[in-house]
């Protein structure tokens, strides 16, 4: 018995290297197989593309506009200032008050020239004595010279006297009426209907015609001006935009503009441009211009700030939606759909900008499909499904 279990152990072959791989080869074999079977079984099944709004973009008409800084004036904006020297004695007005024209705003001491006043029609009292005594000695004289009983020179010196005497009754006469003028300067009424502005002097002021101060300003603000200014090169735009073989008619072809207030509120009347300067700012390099807003309510004030904002018409252009571009680099992309629904992202040249679009001077062409939103997704060689948006529809739900 012994023996035979020798004899067994002896007959065992060895545990080598080529035993090992000849164990694990079919366990190799079938993973492959298992692996090669799966691959093959999810080959039918389809790789989604994600779906994004496309529009195609054509042309259309478009309107842009152009702000420019403005400052406001009344149509007429009138410096109050005394014309005879004296103690403010009383102010009527107060600051910020509406005034029609030939109301009392001032009163300066009137006695000096109530005194003068005296003065003078004293002395045309006095002349009027003179000319009268003229008057009769001429009177006198006249038929003693006819009757040869005295000379005729006796006559002309008397005559003389008289023109004289004539002359100083007028010169006295024009006294008096200086000294009513001036009585009536002592009260100063206001020019024009309007607010009055500041006013810097007191009661017991000292004020002349030499004060180098206003007593106030009085705006007429029925029709306010708004005062900005063009750059050379926007000046030469609007030269090429308007038509007309002058500056004048081109103005009188420009549409009406709006006013921008400092709270971006746009002023509900519209403005006509009117005027422009004769010649350039050396320091600026600008030209300036005016446009008249009605002001009927008072709304806008002397002193207001705010901005023109010039409509520019044109016909057709490129309109794309801002929601359908991305910046790089300061640089306008939009993401261009090709035949094989692939994205390719190409750079704009962006002419123009509105509140919502862009319009476009190169870069793209009409009939162009470019992706509306989820631009954030997509990189170049994307493969996308397309759905169809009306560029029409957004033009009506926002417009240009």
């Amino acid at each position: 018995m012994q023996r035979r279990i020798i004899k067994t152990r002896k007959q065992q072959a060895p545990f080598t290297l080529s035993s090992l791989k000849a164990l694990l080869l079919p366990a190799v074999l079938s993973i492959l197989l298992y692996a090669c079977n799966s691959s093959s079984g999810n080959s039918g099944v389809p790789i989604s593309f994600p779906s994004l709004p496309v529009v195609t973009v054509g042309l259309t008409p478009a309107t842009t506009y152009t702000e420019f800084s403005s400052s406001l004036e009344g149509s007429k904006d009138i410096e109050i200032r005394p014309q005879v020297d004296g103690i403010l004695d009383r102010i009527f007005v107060d600051e910020g008050a509406y005034v029609k024209k030939g109301q009392a705003l001032f009163q300066v001491n009137d006695r000096p020239y109530r005194e003068q006043m005296n003065t003078a029609r004293a002395g045309l009292l006095s002349a009027q004595a003179n000319l009268l005594t003229a008057e009769i000695n001429v009177s006198k004289l006249t038929p003693l010279v006819e009757s040869n009983i005295v000379s005729e020179i006796q006559l002309k010196t008397a005559k003389a006297t008289q023109s004289s005497a004539a002359a100083m009754v007028s010169q006295a006469q024009a006294q008096v009426q200086q000294a009513s003028i001036n009585i009536g300067y002592t009260q100063i009424v206001s020019p024009v209907d309007g607010y009055v502005g500041r006013i810097p002097f007191k009661t017991g002021s000292l004020v002349g015609s030499t004060t180098p101060q206003a007593l106030t300003v009085v705006s007429s603000v029925r029709e306010i001006y708004a005062y900005f200014s063009f750059s050379e090169k926007d000046f030469l735009l609007f030269r090429a935009q308007f038509p007309g073989a002058t500056i004048e008619e081109k103005i009188k072809h420009m549409p009406p503009v709006d006013l921008v207030l400092a709270d971006n509120t746009v002023y509900a009347e519209k403005g006509k441009v009117e005027t422009v300067s004769g010649q350039f700012s050396n320091t600026m390099g600008a030209i300036s211009f005016r446009a008249v807003f009605d002001n009927k309510d008072g709304l806008l004030r002397a002193g207001n700030t705010g901005k023109i904002r010039v409509p520019r018409l044109i016909d057709s252009s490129l309109a794309v939606p801002q929601e359908a571009t991305f910046e790089l680099q300061d640089k306008v992309f939009v993401f261009v759909l090709t035949d094989s629904n692939k994205v390719l992202s190409t750079p704009i040249e962006v002419s123009a900008k509105t509140n919502n679009y862009y319009l476009v001077g190169k870069g793209l062409k009409s009939g162009d499909r470019i992706v509306y939103t989820g631009l954030d997704r997509l990189k170049d060689g994307a493969i996308i499904q397309p759905q169809a948006l009306s560029m029409d529809s957004l033009l009506k739900s926002n417009p240009l």
